[in-house]
């Protein structure tokens, strides 16, 4: 029976949009699409999806296979987030990958929108939530990341650098709060 569920499938959303951050990326999908010329919209949102759903799926027995448990991961994905979210709220920078160089599936569907930090989250939210809503939830944000590819130019004009930070800055909280309850629902995991 699918455990349909409108909250989760909005607080999932939620994270993965924060984490994905691609309101927060428009300044690099700028500055890439001025390199490149022409960035592969739905091609590049297309592969992101795939790659997140898949990984959502293998992601747990690829775990099983280095013996490593959910509990672990998601105390691991809890700390990740801790991160990203500082990143975000403080303007600093913890760790980035390479700014990207061309392309629009390298660079931008992985790591930009599918990198280490959506995968951690994904296999943390799967521990607590129904898979049918995760995956609903990926499927929502791959929209908005297409509407927001194809769009950049306008969006970066639209909120500016000051309404970009407050975009920024606000899901980093909501990111915080999420990691801190992450952490604490998996931790009581890793004593049992």
């Amino acid at each position: 029976m699918l455990e349909i569920d409108f909250k989760e499938i909005i607080t999932v959303g939620m994270v993965l949009f924060a984490v994905i951050d691609i309101v927060g990326s428009i300044p690099i999908i700028v500055n890439l699409r001025a390199k490149v010329g022409h960035i592969e919209s739905e091609k590049a949102s297309i592969v992101a999806g795939l790659i997140m759903i898949v990984f959502l799926f293998v992601g747990e027995g690829l775990l099983n296979l280095i013996g490593i448990d959910v509990h672990s991961f998601a105390v691991a994905g809890s700390f990740v987030l801790f991160f990203l979210a500082l990143e975000m709220i403080l303007g600093i920078r913890i760790y980035r990958d390479e700014e990207p160089g061309s392309a629009s599936i390298v660079p931008l569907a992985f790591p930009l929108i599918a990198g280490a930090g959506t995968m951690t989250t994904l296999l943390s939210l799967r521990s607590q939530f129904h898979t049918i809503n995760i995956i609903i939830a990926i499927l929502l944000n791959i929209i908005l990341v297409y509407i927001v590819l194809k769009s950049s130019k306008k969006i970066e004009t639209l909120l500016g650098e000051n309404g970009l930070g407050v975009v920024r800055k606000t899901f980093g909280v909501i990111l915080l709060a999420i990691a801190v309850k992450l952490f604490a629902a998996n931790v009581k995991g890793l004593f049992v």
